[in-house]
């Protein structure tokens, strides 16, 4: 909406003659938004749930603030309700971190131990 994010729970009146982009259409032909591409990277998806919530708040994040803190992704974030506990894949997924290596015993990510 005339480059702000805004929740899908608003009124209709209240976008008319605005132009919206949806997370269907983030990507184009020749494939997936990065932050889209980056979230399929960093094992993000899971139940669904919040996705398109989070990666459309990501990308109105990033298209300001190119190298966002932990903090600025957290307050960003905040208000799309994660119920499968992919948050910190989440924020890794937006901010250029690197991503953990998977440990050999268990599969699990090292810092997502102790976050579910």
């Amino acid at each position: 909406m005339a480059s702000r994010r805004a929740r899908a729970s608003r009124p209709l009146a209240s976008v008319a003659r605005q132009s919206i982009t949806t997370i269907e259409g983030l990507g184009n032909a020749g494939g997936l938004h990065p932050v889209q591409q980056r979230g399929i990277d960093e094992d993000v998806p899971q139940c669904g749930y919040c996705q398109a919530g989070q990666i459309m708040m990501a990308v109105s994040l990033l298209k300001t603030t190119a190298n966002p803190s932990d903090e600025q992704i957290v307050e960003a974030m905040s208000g799309n309700l994660c119920r499968c506990g992919t948050c910190l894949r989440i924020r890794r997924a937006v901010s250029a971190q690197p991503r953990p290596q998977p440990s050999l015993r268990t599969g699990i990510h090292s810092s997502d131990r102790g976050a579910r």
